[in-house]
């Protein structure tokens, strides 16, 4: 695990424009100064990912938000009280002077508090260091992959891009934060996360409604992401095993992805099995494919997952990597 003395050293590389790695309770992310663009473009250089794909700034309370965000409707300031520092990103309307690079040129930008010890620990200190107190940081991997749950993915993805990786352990939620665009009016949900729906509508008194063609752009949300580079595909759980057996005759192997359906013996293939809750799935769910990724096997298949509310956001990474997949 990380100490203080990493954390400055790794306040010093974020103030001289450097990238870092990044624990947080979702997955671990690739960090800049987001005040710098010129440190910005480095992580679009290292990730591979598209100018215009915005970034989420992460800042050490609610009360930076105004050195980002005006027009901060109350809600958000609810919205913090109940789920910051944690898994929930708010997409507002950008202060004057936030880059472009960081909004892929919108006029609105996310913003979270992570509920992670070391990134609490490194956002304090950079703010107290005369730093901007904000740290851009999608995704510590190439664009469009795995994200990574541990220091080890991210040295793995990213080897001599980074300048150091802060080691906060497995991440603890494991997929990537809810996204609530507040910028206009109602609560609309962008991403799906760990924070439900559900959970949100408590506190709005409104459920967010789904995205509309003229919301913002947000991470992780187009059609291919978070992709093994195996073949995937999706099956149900009834024609699990003809497939396997399908396979196993005709001379391939397959990585499988499963939650009720145990390992059966005879066969070559090589099996993860995931808890059949969406939970304990979401937070094995990219250590899981990244295994699977590199046991060499011909196709990658997922037992299907359940079609109700509290397997949406699992749901909806499965579908995304279904689609990047072998590409």
């Amino acid at each position: 695990m990380s100490d203080q003395q990493d954390i400055g050293r790794a306040v010093e590389l974020l103030k001289a424009g450097e990238l870092i790695g990044i624990p947080t309770e979702t997955v671990y992310g690739l960090g800049a100064d987001a005040a710098n663009p010129a440190a910005v473009a480095k992580i679009f250089a290292a990730k591979g990912r598209p100018a215009d794909h915005p970034l989420i700034v992460h800042i050490p309370g609610a009360n930076h938000l105004q050195r980002w965000a005006v027009d901060i409707p109350d809600l958000a300031y609810e919205l913090a009280e109940d789920f910051w520092p944690g898994p929930l990103t708010l997409i507002l309307k950008r202060a004057p002077g936030v880059p472009d690079a960081v909004t892929g040129g919108q006029d609105t930008v996310g913003l979270r508090v992570p509920g992670h010890p070391v990134a609490l620990d490194l956002l304090r200190a950079f703010a107290a260091a005369g730093g901007s107190g904000g740290i851009a940081a999608p995704s510590a991997n190439r664009f469009g992959r795995i994200s990574p749950t541990t220091a080890a993915h991210v040295r793995e993805e990213l080897g001599d891009a980074v300048g150091m990786v802060l080691d906060g352990g497995a991440c603890a939620v494991g997929i990537e934060s809810t996204i609530i665009d507040l910028s206009s009016g109602r609560p609309v949900l962008l991403r799906p996360g760990h924070i439900t729906p559900a959970a949100i509508e408590s506190v709005c008194g409104v459920a967010p409604a789904p995205p509309t063609a003229v919301a913002p752009r947000a991470s992780g949300t187009l059609e291919a992401h978070y992709a093994p580079l195996t073949p995937m595909r999706r099956v149900e759980s009834g024609r699990l095993l003809d497939l396997l057996n399908a396979m196993r005759h005709s001379g391939r192997r397959c990585g499988v992805l499963a939650h009720s359906q145990p390992p059966q013996s005879g066969m070559p293939h090589v099996w993860k099995m995931l808890p059949a809750e969406p939970v304990g799935y979401a937070h094995d769910l990219y250590a899981a494919l990244r295994e699977l990724d590199h046991a060499g096997v011909d196709l990658i298949v997922v037992e299907a997952v359940p079609e109700r509310p509290e397997w949406q956001a699992v749901g909806d990474r499965l579908r995304r990597s279904l689609a990047g997949a072998g590409a």
